[in-house]
This record gives C-alpha cells, sequence and structure tokens, in this order.
C-alpha cells in the first residue's frame, strides 16, 4: 500500500501491510507456518547471515505473515520499525530490557500496570537495575527523580485503573533533557485515539490481545519506535526468542480491519454507561478520561482525538455482601482480566495496593468497566439490577 502524510486512520487500518498482488490477489496475507527457511545456494544462505539481511532466514524471526503485521502497526504510528510479540507483558519487557544495563536505573510512572511493577521490582532488581516511581500529574517530581543513571522513563496513560491523563508531552521533554528513553504503554488509546510517537515517546508498547484482535482469543504485543531505538528492540526481542504464532497473526490482523468501527462503539457505549453512572446516588465518582470530572481531562481533550470502552467507577462503601450481590447476579457483564473484546466485563481492583508516590483515598470499591458491543440500554439495565440487589443489603 502507497500511503502519505495525508493518508486517514480509518483507511490505514483497512489497507496497512496488505499487498494483495503479490499474494495472487488474495486479499488478506496468507498465513506461513514456518521453522526451517531454505535457501538456494551457498551464496545466499551466506547472504541471509548478514546484519543487513532483509529477507527471511528462520521462523522465529519473522515471515510474510508476521511481517504483514508490523508493516501495518508501524503505519498507524508512523515508527520506522515496529515488531509483534508474544504478550502485551512481552512487549513492555523487551522494550525495557532493551535500553538498560546494570547499574541503571528506570523510572515509572506511579499509574503503570501492576506486572510492568512487579517486573521492575523483581527481575530488573535481580539483574542490577534499579527502579523508583513518581505522580504523574506532577512532572516536577519527574525532573526532582531522575538520576544520572535514569536511562527510561516509563509513562502509562490513562492511569492503570484510576484513568488520570498525564502531560505525555512535558514529560517526554523532561526525560530527554536528561538523556532519557520514554517507553509508553498505549494499549487503552491505540494508534487511532493517541499517536504516542506524536508526543514525545520514544518506544510505544501495545497490548494487541485488548482492541487490535478485539476479540478476547490471543495474547501478543507489539513494540513500535523511532529508527534511534528499533534496532536495539528488535535485536532484544530476538535474544529473547519471543515471537509470536502465525494463527494468532492472521487473527490480529483480522481484527485490526475491524479496529475503528469496533473502537467507535465501546467509545459511544462507555461514555453512555459513564454519564448515566455519576447520577447514582451508590457511585462516589466515575473515572473516564473525556468526563470533565476526571483528572488530567484537559491534556485528553488537547492530546488525544477519542476514548476507549474502558473506564472505573467508585461505589459509596458498601458491605462485601451487598458487592457481591450487585456483581454476581449480572447478566451481559464478565467478571475476569483483560478487556479489549466485543463482550463486557466487570473487575473489583485496589488501586492502594499498586501505588507507591501517591495515595490512593477512596475507602468505596473501585470497579473497572470495559463496555462492549452490546446495546447500552441492556447494559444499563443490568446495572440497575445490581444497584437494587445491592441497596436491599446494604
Amino acid at each position: 500500500m502507497k500511503t502519505g502524510t495525508k493518508t486517514k486512520m480509518r483507511t490505514l487500518v483497512a489497507h496497512a501491510g496488505r499487498d494483495p498482488h503479490h499474494n495472487h490477489g488474495i486479499i488478506n496475507p496468507p498465513v506461513y507456518h514456518a521453522s526451517t527457511i531454505l535457501k538456494p545456494s551457498l551464496a545466499e544462505l551466506e547472504a541471509s547471515r548478514k546484519p543487513e539481511f532483509d529477507g527471511y532466514r528462520y521462523g522465529r524471526r519473522g515471515t510474510p505473515t508476521s511481517r504483514s503485521f508490523e508493516e501495518a502497526v508501524a503505519a498507524l504510528y508512523g515508527a520506522d520499525d515496529a515488531i509483534a510479540v508474544s504478550s502485551g507483558l512481552a512487549a513492555l519487557c523487551c522494550a525495557i530490557l532493551s535500553q538498560v544495563s546494570a547499574g541503571d536505573h528506570i523510572l515509572l510512572a506511579d499509574n503503570v500496570y501492576f506486572p510492568t511493577r512487579k517486573f521492575a521490582e523483581g527481575f530488573l532488581k535481580r539483574f542490577g537495575v534499579s527502579s523508583s516511581y513518581f505522580d504523574p500529574m506532577k512532572p516536577e517530581q519527574l525532573a526532582e527523580n531522575i538520576r544520572p543513571e535514569t536511562r527510561v522513563v516509563y509513562l502509562e496513560s490513562p492511569g492503570t485503573m484510576t484513568f488520570e491523563v498525564s502531560d505525555i508531552p512535558r514529560l517526554a521533554a523532561i526525560a530527554h533533557q536528561h538523556d532519557a528513553t520514554v517507553i509508553m504503554d498505549n494499549t487503552w488509546a491505540t494508534a487511532l485515539y493517541f499517536n504516542a510517537l506524536e508526543h514525545g515517546v520514544d518506544i510505544v508498547v501495545e497490548a494487541v490481545t485488548k482492541y487490535i484482535c478485539g476479540h478476547s482469543d490471543i495474547m501478543m504485543g507489539t513494540i513500535a519506535s523511532r529508527s534511534a531505538h528499533a534496532g536495539a528492540v528488535r535485536d532484544m526481542v530476538y535474544m529473547q526468542g519471543n515471537c509470536s504464532g502465525p494463527d494468532d497473526l492472521y487473527l490480529a490482523q483480522r481484527g485490526l480491519r475491524t479496529m475503528a468501527v469496533r473502537l467507535a462503539q465501546n467509545e459511544k457505549t462507555a461514555l453512555v454507561l459513564a454519564r448515566w453512572l455519576q447520577d447514582r446516588p451508590e457511585v462516589e465518582r466515575v473515572l473516564h478520561p473525556a468526563l470533565p470530572s476526571c483528572p488530567g481531562h484537559d491534556f485528553w481533550k488537547r492530546d488525544f482525538s477519542g476514548s476507549s470502552g474502558l473506564f472505573s467507577f467508585v461505589l459509596n462503601p458498601v458491605s462485601k455482601t451487598a458487592l457481591a450481590a450487585f456483581l454476581d447476579g449480572l447478566e451481559f457483564y464478565g467478571m475476569g482480566a483483560s478487556w479489549g473484546g466485543y463482550e463486557s466485563l466487570i473487575l473489583p481492583g485496589d488501586p492502594a495496593a499498586a501505588r507507591t508516590a501517591t495515595q490512593w483515598d477512596h475507602p468505596g470499591q473501585l470497579l473497572r468497566i470495559h463496555a462492549g458491543l452490546e446495546d447500552e440500554a441492556d447494559l444499563i439495565a443490568d446495572l440497575e439490577a445490581g444497584f437494587e440487589r445491592m441497596n436491599a443489603l446494604a
């Protein structure tokens, strides 16, 4: 596909990474199952072992199936390279590892995905890389906590569970003043609603498991970057032996083609639910970046072009029995990890257990909702019945 600066995002989602006329006119890229890739001559075999080789030499290092998907992701971000890995967690781990060595330090926003914290405090610590946290809503804390050995500033916006939106360009500028690489988890917004690379981020990670896939049936992540970091990222992924399976890559690319229409519906439904919840007496607050009451809403309005289907609300304090009555009887909301599929989900969370530089001071239960593709009226009626059960036991 020939793309230019004027190509719109929905068009890129539909066309990027595909080249039907190099695949016998077949619209979707074929699935290549491969380990061994043969070369017809010694000269070509030796050429394939050189660093500048751009073809295929072993299944783990890429096939036309992986390359077509990676080219699509790179096109969405305007990145120089993108690589697919086995999960979103694998993406963030490989991205960080590509930039640090023993003796280095990474500085993380306090509202990052909990497994990111575990990776920093567990795995990285064992290999001599230290970590600390800062309040992402206070850029001055970032400046105060950067050390001479800080190599990475790691961001996630909106924050996991609590959905505050940071001033990413300002945080990135501060990090770059200290020669630190900025890595960001952009799974919530995707490239459709926030192009992290255009806002100062150097390396962007995303869980394909979520919105790109859209059907809750694969595990995958991507890492997209500019040329200055792309080689180190790809080398680390190869050294880790990380890759994605061909059938998952096919499903990811299939999901990508409908992501724009799905995400638009997720956004619409989530906003209907969030506004309805705002008016419920059982709810203390709703945490949705598109609502003016959400911390960092002005940054969301300035930098983002939309919102996805994931948000949280905080109940006024109730008993565990009443909370269980609310959750256990829900018909259309499943309780389980992850999000981004066609189905609606609800999950209790405890931000206080995953904060270091900030405090979570709300005594009521936080509930995270992923708004799926069901009818809004059915989803509201389900929540309303849940509140009735809860109130009967409150």
